[in-house]
């Protein structure tokens, strides 16, 4: 049986020198933090030693690596969210055709200016083409004649009349349809000479057309 010797009392290191030995590891592990660690892993650089090594560098990649790949596993476990149809989209469109949404918020703004010329005893008919609830301003002159005129709408089996009036000159106002369907004007010239009648409407219709 092999008995191995016992150091002597002297060989061993006193209670100083391993305190000394424990501070110096202590603080070149603290340089290594420092001077290498830190660098590389999180792009700190408190000495300036790591950017002449290249090491900061290395690090500010890691981080903003790190940083996507946080990025991109939060947008994987957030629900998506609906995104609302904008009017005048297709989309939009879709709905409203496929539902029959009547709204006057379906059709755009828009602003036009029409005119038609009457024969003596002729007339002639401008409708916009609009939902109900929607609004247009309007107004019109006979340009120095004088005609006799009907506003009023049509559409899905309904008729309405809004105003009517004999040898008017001009009038103007708003409209506002009563229901879905086609909205406007019908002038007649009763006088002996021809009159053109000039429209000017602004508001939300989606269409105006010379009916005939």
């Amino acid at each position: 049986m092999f008995n191995s010797q016992a150091p002597a009392p002297g060989d061993l290191p006193s209670s100083k020198q391993l305190i000394k030995s424990m501070v110096m590891a202590a603080v070149a592990a603290a340089a290594i933090l420092v001077t290498v660690v830190l660098p590389s892993e999180y792009g700190i650089d408190p000495t300036g030693v790591g950017s002449a090594m290249g090491l900061t560098e290395m690090g500010e990649i890691k981080t903003q690596l790190a940083e996507e790949a946080e990025m991109d596993r939060v947008k994987a476990t957030t629900p998506a969210q609906p995104v609302p149809a904008q009017e005048g989209s297709s989309l939009f469109d879709r709905i409203v055709h496929e539902f029959g949404i009547s709204s006057a918020h379906a059709q755009e703004m828009r602003q036009d200016e029409m005119s038609v010329t009457l024969q003596p005893g002729e007339g002639a008919e401008i409708k916009l083409a609009m939902v109900k609830g929607a609004k247009a301003n309007f107004s019109w002159t006979a340009n120095g004649g004088k005609v006799n005129f009907d506003t009023h709408g049509d559409g899905g089996g309904e008729n309405i009349s809004y105003e009517k009036g004999r040898g008017a000159a001009e009038d103007s106002g708003v409209i506002e349809a009563a229901f879905d369907g086609n909205h406007g004007w019908f002038w007649r010239n009763r006088t002996s000479s021809p009159v053109t009648v000039t429209l000017k409407t602004d508001g939300a219709y989606a269409d105006i057309k010379k009916m005939m």
